[in-house]
This record gives structure tokens, sequence and C-alpha cells, in this order.
């Protein structure tokens, strides 16, 4: 894939870009240590930050009261809007009414719910107390069948008090929340036990805070954020006030654009996860910023919602997942009004989550200068939950996807050898104290010198030049070895699979371990698939599947990764292409919609024989 996607940049023309200001990891020291270690860190010190992410709301409270800094569709589809000074009144009522609970870390909140006007006071509220909340997947509550992730989270936390946007969590707190544990209901009622309307919360008069205030540190935990990928059961990530704060000003110095205006984001992204709730409404309110929350998802069913945002609001800069601009894209070719809004003012775009296939970044860059005559930069990089998220950034016009690009600010990256692969490893202020209530955990997840280890792996764009940065090169934890002690990549061919059977497969998972070839079990877009093949919604997976149309499209994908594989390490021998699709409550696909690799060899393994034996039906060998 690295030749294809060389050759490809090579012959094509890329127009030019609009101008954005960037800084802070363009620039990197190396330092090659005596045990093969190669520890690289910018250097650009990190600027002053605040002691707490709240004092940026009272700052811009003061200095811009009446900008809007959080705005929601309300449910005549007009925008509710609040501004500074309005948000600081009320988080200020809210952390009243929680401190009057007696809420603490060992007693903190529970968050169960899309994001929402009431969920972000209710943020506020607890960090102007030095309360933690823990905004849980909604799909804990919604998607799984047994509770089993949630009831994990509530034995690790011990809430004392749940917060939930609706009565159609009620199953799940009925199953899972002991009844004595107050719940907050943004919207209605529920049934079987009684809760508290969130505006009950606003209703007080609020205390004089400056003292309690004062007393959250930077070491003060802020919130809990759960893993979802690598584990059966999600890791509380303890995330203090240091790590957000330390973190926002890194963001600032890599991104100088993002203080130069205030920041306008149309952003769907949810905020239970590190990305959305740390990332995006952490710029927004560190930069003065507005917020638009979208209700949209990048989904056939949820796209329409987004588009219909970007049609109305011109953002500054625009963050979402490959997929989202992979539909954004596509609907920007007949829809002037879209086109108009979103090429109108965005400095950059920035995407995460997994990588965004070229095809699609060239369309976003042909859209843009039939527009506006330049493309928009591209930006992404890695960060995970651990580092508050962000730890590297690869910035400006060259930017390729598998980027990951140097480390920011105030980070140290240490690439340690390690199977074959340097793995990525990070010490700084945005990095975790901790898993929350697990020790061991904890221990493991640092090494003798205190860097976190991640478990990614990277290699240098160019090793002469360690200026173009790195790219991502897999998870280490995945990789195995073929009968023959040949050494598998997964990552890098996992994204090969990936960008060649787009738009009609989500991912891939390889198999296996001390087999003699390599194999994939290829996981459908079910709704693409369906397209393809003209069937209507609804069509079961099994028939949409076995439509001549779409059989012969993976038949292709396994022809034509078996005709561009060099040696038996990335040449796929034999696929299978999935009529179940992975299950959240087996661990085998996270919320965010990973793949576990791990846990879909594991609750599979037959499927795997079958596919060797040549015992399962539809398994496409290379033709």
């Amino acid at each position: 894939m690295d030749a294809m996607a060389s050759s490809s940049k090579a012959s094509r023309r890329r127009p030019p870009a609009r101008p954005c200001h960037i800084g802070g990891c363009v620039q990197v020291e190396t330092h090659q240590r005596p045990d093969g270690a190669l520890v690289l860190r910018s250097p650009e010190a990190l600027g002053e930050y605040p002691q707490r992410l709240s004092d940026r709301l009272e700052h811009w409270a003061r200095v811009a009261p009446q900008r809007v800094f959080a705005a929601r569709r309300g449910a005549d589809g007009t925008w509710v809007c609040i501004g500074y000074a309005e948000m600081l009144e009320r988080a200020r009522r809210i952390a009243t009414a929680l401190l009057a609970r007696g809420l603490d870390a060992e007693r903190p909140i529970l968050v169960l719910g899309e994001n929402s006007l009431e969920q972000l006071q209710l943020a506020l509220g607890a960090m102007l107390a030095g309360i933690p909340h823990a905004p849980v997947s909604p799909a804990y509550a919604l998607v799984s069948r047994d509770y089993a992730k949630l009831r994990h989270v509530v034995q690790t936390l011990t809430p004392g008090l749940v917060f939930a946007s609706d009565a159609a969590y009620e199953p799940a707190l009925r199953a899972v929340i002991d009844p004595q544990v107050e719940v907050v209901l943004a919207r209605g009622q529920l049934q079987a036990r009684p809760c508290t309307a969130f505006d009950t919360l606003l209703q007080g008069e609020p205390l004089d805070l400056r003292h309690t205030h004062e007393k959250v540190g930077p070491d003060t935990i802020a919130k809990f954020l759960f893993t979802s990928g690598s584990t059966r059961n999600p890791k509380g990530v303890v995330n203090t006030q240091r790590m957000l704060c330390a973190n926002q000003q890194m963001i600032l110095q890599c991104m100088p654009f993002l203080g130069e205006q205030p920041p306008v984001l149309v952003d769907w992204l949810p905020w239970n996860h590190t990305f959305g709730g740390n990332h995006n409404v952490g710029i927004a309110l560190y930069n003065g910023g507005t917020l638009y929350i979208d209700d949209g998802k990048p989904t056939p069913q949820g796209i329409g919602e987004t588009l219909r945002n970007l049609r109305e609001i011109a953002p500054t800069v625009y963050f979402n997942v490959p997929k989202g601009f992979e539909e954004i894209a596509s609907a920007m070719r007949t829809d002037a009004r879209l086109r108009s809004q979103l090429f109108s003012r965005v400095q950059a775009f920035f995407f995460a989550g997994a990588g965004l296939s070229q095809a699609v970044w060239d369309q976003l860059d042909a859209l843009g200068e039939a527009e506006v005559g330049e493309r928009i930069c591209m930006l992404t990089g890695l960060g995970m939950t651990e580092t508050a998220p962000s730890a590297m950034f690869a910035l400006g016009p060259e930017v390729e996807s598998g980027h990951i690009g140097l480390p920011v600010p105030g980070v140290e990256l240490k690439l340690v050898p390690l199977d074959g692969k340097l793995e990525v490893r990070f010490r700084g202020p945005n990095v975790m104290p901790g898993y929350w209530r697990a020790p061991e955990q904890t221990a493991e997840a640092f090494d003798e010198e205190g860097y976190y280890r991640t478990g990614d792996a990277a290699r240098f764009v160019d090793p002469g030049d360690p200026l173009r940065g790195l790219r991502f090169d897999g998870r280490i934890a995945e990789d195995f070895k073929l009968s023959s002690g040949t050494f598998v990549s997964c990552g890098p061919l996992r994204a090969r699979i990936a960008q060649l059977g787009a738009p009609c497969v989500h991912d891939a998972v390889l198999t296996a371990p001390d087999r003699d070839d390599l194999g994939a079990l290829i996981v459908p877009r079910l709704d693409e698939c369906r397209a393809l093949a003209g069937l209507p919604p609804g069509t079961p997976a099994a028939q949409v599947l076995e439509h001549p149309r779409v059989r012969e499209f993976f038949q292709r994908l396994v022809d034509s990764l078996w005709q561009q594989g060099t040696g038996s390490a990335n040449r796929v021998a034999r696929a299978l292409v999935l009529v179940e699709p992975p299950s959240l409550d087996r661990g085998e696909i996270t919320d965010k919609g990973s793949i576990n690799q791990r846990a879909v060899l594991q609750h599979r393994a037959g499927l795997v024989d079958a596919l060797y034996t040549g015992a399962a039906p539809g398994i496409l060998l290379p033709r």
C-alpha cells in the first residue's frame, strides 16, 4: 500500500492549500539512547496554562459574556443557545446543588445520554464543584443486551448520582443502578422509580463558590473516561484538570489559528470519548469559541442532520471520522449550498479514529479547488484516552493518510524496539496518573521511566528526514506469526483492505497465528452492500451478501489483495465475508465501531478453522 500511495502522490496534482497557521510540532529534537530507544521532543516549550479548565469559562464570561458558547437544535428545529455568562451562572447553580448531595470522587456522577446542553451544564457545574463526572457510552445501556459493560462501569465508579437524557435508559437503570442512587432525568419521567428533573438543579440560589473552586487544582479529577477497545471490561481513565488544561495549550500551540479568532465547531463526536468530549469541547471552551452540537451521525440514517447543520452553520475548523468525511464529500458533489457554506471559512479539516482513503481525500481537495480555488489542509495525529487525548500531530499541506506526525510541545515520545517494531510511549503533563481503582493495570501501563506504553507502533515516513514525522505501523498486540515464522503486521494490511474495499468494507480481521497462509474475515458495511445490489433496506444480511454484484465485488477485492501481495506476510490467500456482525456484548466491537481482532478470533475460532479446511460456505479464494 505504501508503494501505491507513493505512486498516487507522484502522479496527481494537488491544488494550492488555503493558508493555515500551524506550529508546535513541525520541528523535533532526537536523542538516540544506548539501549536502542529513540526519544523525540519538540524544541518548543509548553506555555503556561490554567489550573482548572473552568477558569476559561470564568474568563470568557468576563471577556465575552454574550458570545454563544454552545447551541443545539430544539424540538422546533431552531437553535437553543447559551452564552458564556449564562453558562457560568447555570454551572454555579448546578455546582451548589451537587455539593449539597455530598458527591465526590468516591461517589461521582455517572452520565448516560447523547451530547446535550443539559449534559454540558452538568459537566461544567461538576468541575466548578470539584466533583468528577463519567460520561459513558449510550450503547452500554441501549444496545447491549446483558448490560455487562455498564455493570462493570458502575461497580468501578460506585456513583452517587446518575444523569440520564430520557426514559429510554430506564431498563438499564432498573437492571444496574441501586434504587437508593438518585437519578436526574433531562426529559420525561421514569415509571418504576422516582427521579429528579434536571431543571431542579437550576432552581436554587448559587452559593459563593470561590473558596470551593480554589480547592480545585491541577491534580483534581475532572472526569473518568472509559476505554473501549482492547479488553472486555473498560478501564476507567483518570482525567485530571492538569491533563485537560495542558493538552488544550498543546493543541493551541500546534494550531495557533484556533486562538486567532473564536473557533466555530459543528460537532457530533460523542462526549464519552476523548476526541469529542476533551479535544473538541475543550477547543471551543479554551479559545472562547462556539460549539454547535450536531445530532447527526456518519451513517446513512444520521448524515442528513449533519448536512442540514453544515448548510446553515459554517465552521472555522471541522473534525470528523473518515466515514463522516466520505459521506460529506459524496453529498457535496450535488449540493451547492453545502459546498458554499462548508468551504466559506473553514481553515482546516481534521480526522482521527481510522485511516482516510486517498480517494475521499482527493475528492475533498477537488471540491475545494472547484468551490474556492484552493484545498483545505487535512490534519491528523495520534492520541488516546490516556493522553487527554493529543500527543502527536501531523500538520501541514503534505500530510497523508497514515501519518501521525511529531510530538506536541511538552510531550516526550520514546520509540522502543519491540517484536521487530518501534512501540510508541509517552510522558508529559497530559498523560493520565492511572486507571481508577485498578492498580495492577496502572502498573502495567507504564514502563520503568514513567512512560505510558501505548501498544501502538510507528515508523518514520522518511528514515533520513525525521522532520517528515512518523506514520502509524499498527497495534503490536494484534501482530502474529505464520507457521513458517513469518511475522504479520496487521495494522497496515487491515487499513489496505478497508481502503481497497471502500465503501463496502468496514474492517477486517486477519487470520491466524500458526497457519500456513494468511486469511481474512471481512466485516462488511451492509447498507453499502444493499445499495450496490439494489436491494431495499431491511433485506437480510445473508441475502445481501449472496447477491451476484456483491459477491463479485468481494471477489475482485480478494483478487486484488492477492495480486498486490509481495510475500506470505501480506498476501491474503483466503477470505470470508461475515454474515453475523461483530458483537458488542462479546467485546468484538467497541461502541465506536472499532474491531477487537483478538476477541473476534477467540469467539469465532470454529469459523476460522472452517475457513482453512474449506468447510465454511462463501469462502473467497483468489482466481
